[in-house]
């Protein structure tokens, strides 16, 4: 092999490896503490708050009270799955693959990259089971408000794949999720995704700058009818932007060392 080739064969690679997207979702899936936080529990909390036979004859925007609960678990299921995803890389700094991945042609950045694009896998899986928990108990709502509220709660919880790569890199522990999962619960009601709040009020003035309220009224909207506001618009730019920002800052910190 001639000195050219084997230089070329070093050089980092920005592009995506799918041997290691696949490797890393079967990863992910043989965790049983992920399975159990990212797709049984929201599907149980739908099953406790949202499935009872009374909620499927009263009705909530174009829908009813069954599929308004479904597309707000389903938005904290994704949020969950999209943190662990992104938080997993916690583990592998502590175990030092991080460290063994640097030595490889694959850019850092395309690995950050992998990692957000695994926690959105993730995440997709946790609204289509939680979707398909609320198809099987009578949730109704037109065909459209059923992929744009699956749309909407997917491609907003990106905002918790940064978050979750943050705090992955900002927490050295192996147990993350156990740290953030009771933050996480927190952060979604106080967002306003598992109690409705009244306008006007202080608590809802204040939840409006929390992370999760702007993904809570974007994913429902097409449920309630409310129209998208350019507030919670802001609010998930905003905070993926914060999130974004901050992982970029410790992984810089991070490779810095190395």
């Amino acid at each position: 092999m001639s000195t050219a080739t084997l230089t070329d064969a070093r050089k980092p690679r920005s592009g995506f490896n799918p041997t290691y997207l696949r490797l890393e979702m079967r990863r992910l899936l043989r965790n049983r503490r992920t399975i159990i936080f990212t797709l049984i529990m929201p599907a149980a909390f739908f099953l406790a708050f949202g499935g009872g036979a009374d909620y499927r004859n009263q009705s909530a925007g174009v829908g009813n009270v069954t599929a308004y609960v479904m597309v707000s678990m389903a938005a904290y299921g994704a949020m969950l799955a999209c943190t662990s995803g992104g938080a997993s890389v916690s583990v592998e700094r502590a175990v030092g693959w991080s460290r063994q991945l640097r030595l490889t042609p694959l850019r850092p950045l395309a690995y950050v990259a992998m990692k957000m694009t695994t926690a959105m896998v993730l995440g997709l899986v946790a609204v289509v089971v939680v979707f398909a928990v609320g198809y099987a108990k009578h949730a109704q709502m037109p065909l459209h408000s059923w992929i744009e509220c699956g749309l909407i709660a997917w491609v907003g919880s990106l905002v918790f794949a940064a978050f979750g790569l943050f705090m992955g890199y900002l927490l050295p522990s192996e147990n993350v999720m156990q740290v953030l999962g009771p933050g996480l619960a927190l952060l979604a009601f106080a967002g306003g995704l598992f109690v409705p709040l009244s306008d006007g009020t202080l608590f809802a003035t204040l939840s409006a700058f929390t992370p999760m309220n702007g993904l809570a009224k974007l994913c429902r909207a097409p449920l309630t009818g409310d129209g998208w506001e350019i507030s919670a618009v802001l609010n998930v730019v905003f905070w993926f932007a914060v999130f974004a920002g901050g992982a970029a800052w410790r992984f810089r910190r991070d490779t810095a060392r190395v």
